[in-house]
């Protein structure tokens, strides 16, 4: 190993403070349609000691691709003997008439987020289905783990109190973000996608850091170049913490 190679792996190995993320809120494990890695939960939980982040938000992909009910039976079971990730629900928009007993069944094992999979669902904000879950979601306290377009999904969301992260929020939408954020305190994105040179910063000027949080979608994208990006933003420590663990210990709370 390089001298160059070694310090890398031992900076990574031994993140400073600035570099710290408490929460990653995007990790799935299992299989993944269009993707050609199956990872599974051994290998997720390695490649998160391997990183920076200390805790994550977590489920199995079998939830949203096969059943709800026995995904989550099968995250609960799975993150029980794993201390550094929390479990996160999640139920079949398509088959909304099911979901009430689903989110009973969270509640009761307290879990405090659902995860939506609009897309992989071909769900739409109009959707009787999708209006259903998130009403009985938010009826419930849940905090909602968003994918899609805020764009689409933010509006029929405003208003209503909700917290959201939209995990999904690319640079090029981050204008339009910035003016739903402006009125909603409860929405927040994660970092994943915004990849312009001032995305973060951009956010953190117009509306402040409780609107991001981290999230890297782990393991079927890599977790450093989003390490790197909250590392090297201009930004206070104050703010980069916020982002990296206050903001999810917000919605814990």
């Amino acid at each position: 190993m390089s001298a160059y190679e070694w310090l890398n792996a031992y900076e990574w190995l031994h993140p400073t403070p600035a570099e710290q993320v408490g929460w990653d809120v995007d990790v799935l494990y299992g299989s993944w349609p269009r993707h050609h890695l199956d990872v599974g939960l051994e290998e997720v939980r390695a490649r998160l000691a391997r990183s920076p982040v200390a805790g994550a938000l977590a489920l199995s992909t079998r939830g949203p691709l096969f059943d709800d009910e026995a995904g989550n039976a099968e995250t609960l079971r799975d993150l029980a003997g794993c201390p550094e990730l929390l479990p996160v629900g999640t139920v079949d928009v398509r088959d909304a008439l099911t979901a009430e007993a689903r989110l009973d069944e969270l509640s009761a094992a307290g879990v405090r987020f659902l995860r939506l999979f609009t897309v992989e669902q071909a769900a739409e904000p109009g959707f009787p289905g999708y209006r259903r879950v998130v009403s009985l979601a938010l009826d419930r306290g849940m905090a909602l783990l968003h994918d899609g377009d805020p764009r689409r999904f933010g509006p029929p969301l405003a208003g209503r109190g909700a917290d959201v992260v939209f995990l999904d929020l690319h640079a090029y939408l981050l204008a339009d973000f910035l003016l739903l954020a402006q009125e909603e305190p409860g929405f927040r994105a994660t970092t994943r996608m915004l990849s312009g040179p001032d995305s973060i910063e951009r956010v953190v000027d117009s509306v402040g850091p409780r609107h991001l949080v981290f999230g890297s979608r782990t393991p079927f994208m890599d977790i450093s170049p989003q390490t790197l990006r909250l590392r090297y933003a201009d930004i206070s420590d104050d703010d980069r913490a916020a982002i990296a663990t206050k903001n999810v210990e917000e919605l814990l709370a």
